[in-house]
Formats: C-alpha cells, structure tokens, sequence
C-alpha cells in the first residue's frame, strides 16, 4: 500500500474496511489521481473512469475473462459462461438465453407480481420487518427455482448456498470461506442432479428441461456445462435483483424527498430503477485477464495480467454524469454499467430490472409510509455490493389507511345527521 501512495499518491486495498463500508470516496481519489492504477498487492490493474471501463468490457479479444477475476472458480469442475470467451461464451449463451427474450421475461411479469403480493402479505400487520429477509432474498430466488423448475420451498438452502459459493467472487477469501464454498458447490450439484435425473424422465415446462433438450447447430451442453450453467443461473439470479432492492431502497430511505417524488409519480419507476442501478450498483467489480500488452491512459499493461474495470466508480464518473453523487430518479443521461457491457452483458438484466419495477412500484402502494428502522449491516463483500439487513419501519397499508379515513368520516356524517 505504500508502494501504490509513492507512486500515484493513492492506494487502492480492495479488503479494507473503509472500501467495505463505503467505496465511493475511494473511488472518486482514484479516477482523480490516478484512474489507471497499478495495484500492487495483486499483480494487477484498477479501472476507474467510465470511458475506460466501457472500453474494457466491450474488448473482449485484449481483455478475456478466461482466468479472470477473483477466488476460488477456477477450481470448479466446469466452468460457466462468465469465466469464458468465444466460441464456447457463444454456445453456451445462445442455448440459456432463450429463456431471457423479451417476450419470455414479459410473460413472467402476473406470476411476479403474484409472488411480491404474497410475500407482503406475509408482513401484513407488522410494523416492523427486515425487507431482506421477508423480501428482496425469497422474491428472486422464488423466479428463478420456478423458472429452473425446482422446488421454492428449498430457498433456505439455496440462501445458504448462495451466500457461500457467491464469496468464491471476492478477491481474497479465509481458508474456512474456500472450504465452505467448496461443500456448497459440492451440495449444490448433487441437488441439480437428482433434479436432472426426474426431467431426463419426466420433462417439464422449465429451464432444466429446455436445457436437456435444447441443440444449436447440433451442440449440445456437456454433463458438467449444464451444472455449471444451473449453479450460475440460480446464484446470480438471486444475488444481483437481492441488492438491487436492498441497495435501492436504502438510497431511497436516505433520500427521502426522491422517496416521496416516486411515490407521486410513478411513472418514473423505469428511470427510477436506471438510477438505483447506478447509484449503488450490485455489481461493483469486474475482472479480465490481459491477452496483450496494452496502453491505456499511459500506463502500459503487460500480457497476463488482471484487470479491474470497477463499475462502481465509472458510474460515479463526473465525466458521464453530472453531479454524480445525488440521487436522481428522473436522470436522462448515459447508460448505467451496472449489467457490463458487450459479450458478458448480463443475461438477466430485463428480468432483474421487470423484478425490480414490481418490487418497487408495489412496496410504495401497499404502505402509507416507509422509514429506515436500524442501521442496515453491510455485507463483507466488495464485488457483489449490498446488505445483511435493512430493518424498515412501515405505515399501514394504504388500503387499509384509506378504509380508516372513509369509516372516520362515515361516523362524523352520523353524529351530524344525529
């Protein structure tokens, strides 16, 4: 760290506590002093401004993600299509993405909103509850184990999966996380297999069966192709919507006059959600492994190395967005680079938003008021950004409100008459 200070007069340590709790401060003095930045702890790159980090993920040739990032992946038995390039990327997205198209996304939006009823219903009477765990957690992953066509009932377990396979992205791990993340993706298969095992026998209108049967030009998933597309599919169609939601309503809580602005005119919910993405992104870090030698910004890095585009910082950029650290649900400017960009743009990403746009639209109708109860306790990660908890205090239901208001006022119109 002091090595980096001598030589840019900033550090950029991606486990310190102050990046954990807040990164954008951070941030901002690296895209100031020194936006292309050499880390020195790991043999490697930081990428900070919004131009750059565009560049990056759009050059998928220079900048690979085959070997890329953090943790323990690469000891996976297979590997997804995050951690692959073309031609195999290429295979392995054109047989999942038919489950993403426009159309498939739109026709899950009655079911979605069914699932985000029935889980307010759940705190219905509670002044009190954590919006995680009552929430943002169970609501995506309720979508994606029916998409897959596994049991919802199990979300627990995949909770505790999800948390410890996701882990397996940060840059640095305890041997008790690796060991962790290793049973997890061990247990985790042997449930994608018996599931496999019941559709090659009785397939169904799911995921898992459209994976068994699907062909692109006569290919088909491997064994292993196929569990690792699964694993993927189910931890990062909970991860990404799970703190969209978290992230997005404690910039909302903390910005209360944005709060009130979506409450009256939700017609701005669509760059509502744009904005949140942006603001505090789920994803904050993004990692390629250098094919060449490149210049950038007059640093040269060299074959072999890691690069981090930070996603974080390029959408705090002053250069892509003015005043970048206000929130602000009606911004027409640049795109977000929440959901990456070219090849790896995030296959979910119309889903995660669809859930999102619900979530949000039927939070704000369902209660007069919703206010930050506690200190939210921030999840030690610094790749997949959002928090343990967010204890929200809630008015009555605006039915229930608007119920109490005409019987208030039924009640004055009899003493008159009387």
């Amino acid at each position: 760290m002091a090595w980096e200070i001598l030589e840019s007069g900033v550090s950029f340590d991606l486990t310190s506590e102050s990046v954990l709790a807040d990164p954008y401060p951070t941030y901002r003095r690296l895209r100031e002093k020194d936006p292309i930045h050499r880390m020195r702890l790991v043999d490697g790159w930081a990428v900070t401004r919004y131009e750059d980090v565009e560049q990056i993920l759009l050059d998928h040739q220079r900048f690979s993600n085959w070997g890329a990032g953090a943790g323990d992946r690469v000891y996976t038995r297979d590997r997804s299509m995050l951690d692959l390039d073309p031609p195999d990327h290429t295979r392995l997205r054109s047989l999942v993405s038919k489950a993403f198209t426009p159309r498939s996304v739109t026709a899950l939006k009655p079911r979605i909103k069914e699932i985000v009823d029935e889980l307010l219903d759940g705190v219905d009477g509670e002044r009190r509850f954590d919006l995680i765990d009552s929430f943002a957690f169970p609501l995506p992953v309720i979508v994606i184990a029916e998409m897959l066509g596994v049991p919802a009932q199990d979300l627990e377990q995949f909770k505790e999966w999800s948390n410890d396979i996701v882990v397996s992205l940060e840059p640095v791990q305890t041997r008790e996380q690796r060991e962790r993340f290793r049973r997890s993706e061990q247990e985790l298969y042997e449930y994608f297999e018996g599931i496999i095992e019941q559709r090659r026998q009785d397939p169904q209108d799911d995921l898992v069966s459209a994976l068994l049967a699907a062909e692109e030009e006569g290919d088909r998933l491997s064994h292993g192709e196929l569990l690792a597309t699964l694993l993927l599919l189910l931890v990062a169609g909970n991860e990404t919507t799970r703190n969209l939601i978290g992230n997005g309503m404690l910039a909302l809580l903390r910005n209360p006059e944005e709060l009130n602005r979506l409450k009256e005119q939700p017609e701005l919910i669509d760059s509502a959600i744009d904005e949140l993405l942006r603001y505090d992104s789920p994803v904050q870090l993004d990692g390629r492994t250098l094919v060449e030698d490149v210049e950038m910004g007059g640093k040269r890095m060299r074959a072999g190395q890691q690069v981090v585009a930070v996603v974080g910082a390029a959408n705090r950029d002053p250069a892509a967005f003015t005043e970048p650290n206000r929130l602000d649900i009606g911004r027409q400017e640049k795109s977000h680079i929440s959901f990456g960009r070219g090849i790896h743009h995030c296959l979910g990403a119309s889903l995660a938003k669809l859930e999102g746009k619900i979530a949000f639209a039927s939070l704000l109708e369902r209660f007069s008021t919703i206010e930050l109860a506690a200190v939210p306790q921030q999840r030690r990660q610094v790749v997949l950004r959002g928090v343990e908890n967010l204890l929200v205090e809630v008015g009555r239901p605006v039915s229930v409100a608007s119920a109490g208001a005409e019987k208030a006022q039924e009640l004055a119109q009899t003493e008159h008459d009387s």
